[in-house]
């Protein structure tokens, strides 16, 4: 159904294909406290893979314990190869009984939980175009000023313009293949540009623990463009990974998008909530995506609230301003509305002093944090130690800014691989016409 606020703008100018879209977009947060994953692990609900939307955004938190290992030492990334797997075996499935289809993309996932992957080997083997395409400008010029434009440009950018940005910050895999190397990325991956994939990654990105993911039907990816990174820590002195985010910033035809995936200071003690309106102030003032665009009079964005639908998802943090006695006594009696008055997030952004002008849907779920593992009781209810109890609160959120975008659902899924419950939010995306 077209939200009512559509409906005029549909009637005026008519619903046309690639001029005037209306998508599903997925988006997930997950922490999954530290624990890599099982091949075993089906992640169908979770991506909702029965509505085959057009975008899907995943971000996770604490895909790596943060110890000072992981933190201050080189990054271990085989976690973040294994849910690309993962990712991808939800989102590849054949849709008919095509054995080569199949093999090929089975073959590739078991690879990766049998053999140590890196997260290049891994992004290669799911990404149907070069990473380098997808960084290429799609803006519209006029056909007399196409003539200083290179004949390798996508649509529109110069000849010193599509000829090498790259993100020095990436994880990901350059354009080139190592002949030399012997792991499992180089062997199973077809030269072919895997073709087969329904799916496509766009773009996985981990910082520490921080990992943001984003994956297009394969048929949209040719308006894909801009595509660019940034990392905010925020962490250990104000400066290490272990917190923080990770924003992408990328056009699909004229419409510009941000998605922002971050982990916040912890802490449930009173005034933490303030650091976590730091770290979010922060994180708007100094993200700048750079610039990979000299069209004339072209207006991509460098900065987050700058584009036309922003996504934030993430482990917040954000915690119920009641004591654990007197949150546990609401839960009981399953009353979400009086907890949520005492939602450290909806008191700071009432009062505005965070997330002013954003939007999040209606929480009709319990509490997403802390659980015991394996288990549906949180960790109040299986451990008398204090200093181990953690009052349970809507830690994982997703918000929303900007015009042109409707939230269609916004529910958790119920997995007890981490302490936190995962929470999927469904939009419905407006795209702008590009001559208007």
């Amino acid at each position: 159904m077209i939200p009512q606020k559509f409906k005029s703008v549909a009637r005026s100018v008519g619903w046309l294909q690639w001029q005037l879209v209306m998508t599903y977009s997925p988006s997930a947060t997950w922490n999954v406290g530290g624990k890599s994953p099982t091949s075993d692990l089906n992640l169908d609900d979770l991506l909702q893979i029965h509505c085959q939307s057009d975008i899907y955004v995943l971000g996770f938190q604490e895909i790596v314990p943060l110890n000072a290992g992981n933190v201050l030492a080189i990054e271990d990334n085989g976690s973040a190869a294994k849910w690309l797997s993962l990712i991808s075996q939800s989102l590849n499935k054949s849709s008919n009984n095509s054995l080569l289809k199949r093999s090929n993309t089975n073959l590739c996932s078991s690879s990766i939980f049998l053999q140590r992957t890196s997260l290049k080997q891994a992004s290669r083997a799911f990404r149907s175009e070069s990473r380098r395409r997808f960084k290429s400008c799609n803006c519209i010029i006029n056909e007399p000023d196409r003539r200083g434009y290179g004949r390798d440009s996508c649509f529109a950018c110069p000849k010193s313009q599509s000829s090498g940005f790259d993100d020095a910050s990436s994880s990901e895999e350059d354009d080139t293949v190592n002949n030399t190397s012997a792991d499992v990325g180089a062997a199973v991956v077809p030269s072919g540009k895997n073709q087969h994939l329904r799916y496509s990654l766009i773009k996985s990105k981990q910082m520490v623990g921080i990992f943001l993911t984003i994956w297009v039907k394969k048929e949209l990816v040719p308006y894909i463009g801009h595509l660019r990174t940034s990392c905010i820590s925020r962490g250990i002195l104000g400066y290490l990974g272990n917190k923080g985010c990770i924003s992408v910033s990328m056009t699909f035809k004229q419409t510009s998008f941000c998605f922002i995936c971050s982990h916040l200071a912890a802490g449930e003690k009173e005034g933490d909530e303030l650091r976590r309106n730091l770290d979010v102030l922060e994180i708007l003032k100094n993200t700048q995506f750079p610039k990979i665009c000299k069209t004339p009079n072209a207006k991509i964005p460098d900065k987050i609230l700058d584009h036309d639908p922003v996504i934030w998802l993430g482990d917040l943090n954000y915690r119920i301003a009641l004591s654990y006695h007197e949150t546990k006594k609401l839960l009981e009696q399953n009353n979400y509305d009086a907890l949520l008055n005492m939602d450290q997030l909806k008191i700071e952004r009432e009062a505005g002093r965070v997330f002013d002008g954003w939007k999040e849907g209606k929480i009709y779920f319990p509490p997403t944090y802390k659980y015991s593992y394996n288990s549906d009781l949180y960790l109040g209810d299986t451990t008398k130690s204090k200093s181990k109890r953690r009052t349970p609160a809507w830690c994982d959120r997703i918000l929303w800014y900007g015009e042109g975008i409707h939230q269609k659902s916004y529910t958790r899924w119920e997995s007890r691989f981490s302490d936190h419950r995962p929470v999927c939010a469904t939009f419905l995306i407006f795209l702008y016409n590009g001559r208007n």
